[in-house]
């Protein structure tokens, strides 16, 4: 497994990133990995590694490097609910600052990036996303539809931008939802947006998870649910993504 420390070309500088990839020497499938809201740290480089241990190219950007390099705040090794809010109020702003126009310009840089590196074969990526990475992943996809062939999102707001936004989809789409985010009236509602959008999608509300289910660091950590992240995620890379 190589792990690289990145610099992404963007309008606004340089992104910090990093990328895990599979030493076997033969080109693979991208995929852009957002993270959640508290940004790179050591269980996103987890993640990143084990999936790129199915035999994927994972890019993952520090979303917030206008205001400096990974990790822009410091956090604790476990993200309770005695340290949550603080952690919070420091990466609200950086959140709201993020605007949907800076988000699809650094898409187009992180897609432009990630197609271009030696490793990655020709031909369409993915996009996954946490939390609030996966309204980023959703923007992404429906920005560059016939590019982004598969997206997934979860425990995030991937409905946030309304049916302008899904209708431009034409990646197949997975969401898992937090039960603590999302009621069966609302992921209904969502699942007509999808339908409506004609887009091939499994959108589900996982049982008794709350928000930030896959994040082993924090209280929200749903072992089970990680496992069905996986379950899910990796036969749709593997059926949208050339050499998947």
């Amino acid at each position: 497994m190589t792990v690289k420390t990145l610099h992404i070309p963007t309008a606004d500088g340089r992104a910090d990133a990093f990328a895990a990839f599979p030493d076997r020497g033969e080109r693979c499938p991208g995929v852009l990995m957002y993270p959640d809201g508290f940004g790179i740290r050591p269980v996103l480089r987890e993640m990143a590694r084990e999936l790129a241990g199915h035999g994927y190219y994972v890019l993952v950007p520090n979303l917030f490097y206008r205001h400096g390099p990974a990790p822009v705040i410091d956090l604790p090794e476990h993200i309770g609910e005695g340290t949550r809010a603080k952690v919070f109020e420091q990466l609200m702003p950086l959140i709201e600052a993020h605007t949907v126009e800076r988000a699809l310009s650094d898409a187009d840089a992180y897609l432009r990036f990630l197609t271009a590196q030696p490793e990655v074969v020709d031909g369409p990526v993915a996009v996954t996303g946490y939390c609030f990475g996966g309204l980023l992943a959703v923007r992404t996809a429906a920005a560059h539809p016939g590019q982004v062939a598969a997206v997934a999102g979860f425990h995030g707001p991937v409905g946030a931008d309304g049916p302008d936004t899904l209708n431009r989809l034409t990646a197949e789409v997975y969401f898992a939802h937090a039960e603590t985010d999302m009621t069966p009236e609302s992921l209904g509602a969502l699942d007509q947006a999808l339908d409506a959008a004609g887009v091939t999608h499994t959108s589900e509300i996982l049982p008794g998870t709350a928000h930030g289910f896959t994040m082993s660091d924090t209280d929200a950590f749903d072992a089970a649910a990680l496992q069905r992240h996986w379950d899910r995620l990796l036969p749709l890379l593997g059926r949208t993504l050339a050499g998947g």
